[in-house]
């Protein structure tokens, strides 16, 4: 099987669309020989930033010398970036290996007139089973939507860790942020320690269930606080961070993720390294302080330089990440005037989070996601409290919106993730940018 084959494979040979549930994927485990049990893992889930506090914790275990493994979604130009261990991609042949592996049983079912596994279930196998062929020590799992039906919830990790609780997904989750934690909390394990950034009220849904589950609850700014520098940050330097837990251990360390909510997410990560720092002697403070130092987590509030122009690629597109994208736009940018790239989903209400990110003076032109689920780029032009354009792609919006720029201004890229790889592609090819290490 080519990459390319198991591509095609794992597109068509599926449960079309989400289908929660942990039927199809416990089956297909049991039938590789649950490769997922024969490594450590740590399980994060979160309505955002669970992304960032998956590649912080496998920054510092690869750094204190584990091998270690991620697994993370969506990618963002290729399937391969969800399959990550010790700092670099699964290679397409190996992705290719786990995919023939995962199709033999994924058959296997359907001969014998068991449903299908979606796509998610299997890339989800195939990172299980990939992990285990690697010899992985550690595995650090990030939940693709919710947690309690997630595909991945069939590991028992030795930490779960709960990011911030927000209004997201409700088609899935719930209408409520106690029905959203409800799903969130449901990746807790009887007796495995949790870690939680999430206030009320999620809080106290998560910490019954801690309490019911006999998990002890390490949660922000109660078992651990987070110290941040002073002032606007500086890009390129990133930003000071302290981690304390009140009677314990302190980490320092300097975060080159930006923003208020990466501290919150570093004292996360920091608070789980911590935990396992108990029992793995080799995870010394040094390994942690620099396992975060040297994170890579490519569009989120990530800045670059093109040509003259000052770049923002976030992935901000939904209530709770509209909000953190502008507290951290005036942190390190002040009242810079912006001009904007703008491209969403349609699945999503935006008439309320548009005026909380546009100002009346900003430029921003709608384009198209390159997904059937995009909102209409003309439409949602229509309906900006500030002047606004459209275009018929991504690559046409970016030349109209690198030509709007002026001196001074920042360009800000925001929406959807589907958009970052024609966008990645498009400042690789124009302004040879290389997008995963680059910032300014």
């Amino acid at each position: 099987m080519t990459y390319e084959e198991a591509i095609d494979y794992i597109q068509h040979a599926s449960v079309f669309g989400v289908q929660l549930g942990l039927g199809r994927i416990q089956e297909l485990l049991n039938r590789l020989g649950n490769p997922q049990e024969k490594y450590k893992t740590i399980h994060v889930t979160g309505t955002n930033g669970k992304g960032s506090v998956t590649a912080m914790i496998a920054s510092a275990l690869c750094e204190a010398g584990f091998r270690t493994g991620r697994y993370t979604s969506p990618h963002l130009e290729e399937y391969t970036e969800r399959i990550h261990i010790n700092g670099d991609d699964i290679s397409r042949a190996d992705f290719a290996t786990a995919v023939a592996a995962v199709r033999e049983k994924v058959e296997a079912m359907a001969a014998e007139g068991l449903e299908r596994p979606t796509e998610f279930e299997m890339i989800t196998a195939a990172a299980f089973w990939h992990f285990a062929k690697a010899g992985v020590e550690y595995a650090v799992i990030e939940v693709g939507l919710g947690g309690l039906l997630d595909s991945t919830n069939v590991i028992i990790p030795e930490v779960s860790v709960i990011t911030n609780v927000a209004m997201d997904h409700m088609k899935y989750c719930g209408n409520t942020i106690e029905e959203i934690a409800t799903q969130k909390a449901g990746i807790i394990k009887e007796g495995v320690p949790v870690v939680t950034t999430a206030e009320e009220p999620a809080l106290s849904v998560i910490a019954r269930t801690a309490y019911h589950k006999h998990s002890r609850l390490y949660a922000y700014k109660h078992s651990f606080d987070v110290i941040g520098n002073a002032g606007p940050e500086d890009p390129a330097a990133g930003q000071m961070v302290t981690v304390r837990e009140p009677y314990g251990f302190a980490i320092t360390t300097t975060l080159p993720l930006l923003g208020k909510h990466q501290r919150v997410n570093c004292g996360a990560a920091a608070m789980t390294l911590l935990l396992l720092a108990r029992h793995e002697k080799r995870l010394t403070r040094t390994a942690i302080e620099q396992g975060l130092h040297h994170v890579k987590w490519p569009g989120r509030f990530q800045v670059l330089r093109a040509g003259e122009t000052d770049v923002v690629i976030d992935g901000a597109h939904n209530p709770a990440g509209i909000d953190t994208f502008c507290q951290t736009y005036s942190d390190v940018f002040g009242d810079r005037k912006r001009v904007f790239l703008f491209s969403v989903l349609a699945d999503k209400d935006y008439t309320q989070m548009v005026h909380e990110l546009f100002h009346d003076d900003d430029y921003v032109v709608c384009a198209p996601a390159p997904t059937p689920r995009t909102s209409d780029p003309e439409e949602m032009a229509k309906i900006l409290p500030c002047r606004a354009d459209w275009a018929d792609s991504i690559v046409h919006g970016l030349d109209k919106a690198f030509a709007a720029v002026q001196e001074g201004q920042v360009l800000c890229i925001v929406g959807s993730l589907y958009i970052q790889g024609e966008v990645r592609q498009y400042l690789r090819n124009t302004y040879h940018i290389d997008v995963l290490v680059h910032t300014i």
